[in-house]
């Protein structure tokens, strides 16, 4: 049974600070992108996601399944062909991500003019 504890962000021993720990890195977020609405194997995952090596997408994909945001599916040919899918909570958090996507082209200027002012 879920908590209220569970769900508060505020702490940091909720489930839900767990999650969003888990979720809010790069490459889980390229992940979700990149699936969008499709089914894809791993190796065009691998193709895609520019920059990602073998094992941080293994690790990535894990922890996604775990999380219940992507479906895995095994089909026993040789060798074994895996597809990866977003479930319903995936596809959530795939206009989340879309929006934070949709900022960053919008803001990326900015921000490029913010660090030069920084660093400068």
């Amino acid at each position: 049974m879920v908590t209220k504890q569970d769900t508060d962000l505020a702490r940091a021993d909720s489930l839900a600070r767990e999650i969003f720990s888990d979720v809010a890195n790069k490459w889980a977020f390229l992940i979700i992108e990149t699936l969008g609405d499709r089914t894809l194997r791993f190796s065009q995952l691998r193709n895609e996601v520019d920059g990602i090596s073998h094992k941080m997408l293994t690790q990535n994909l894990r922890m996604l399944e775990r999380n219940g945001l992507i479906e895995r599916e095994v089909y026993p040919t040789v060798p074994p062909r895996v597809e990866y899918t977003l479930t319903e909570p995936g596809q959530g958090l795939r206009a989340t991500v879309d929006s934070m996507c949709g900022w960053t082209r919008r803001f990326i200027e900015d921000i490029e003019a913010a660090r030069r002012s920084f660093d400068g």
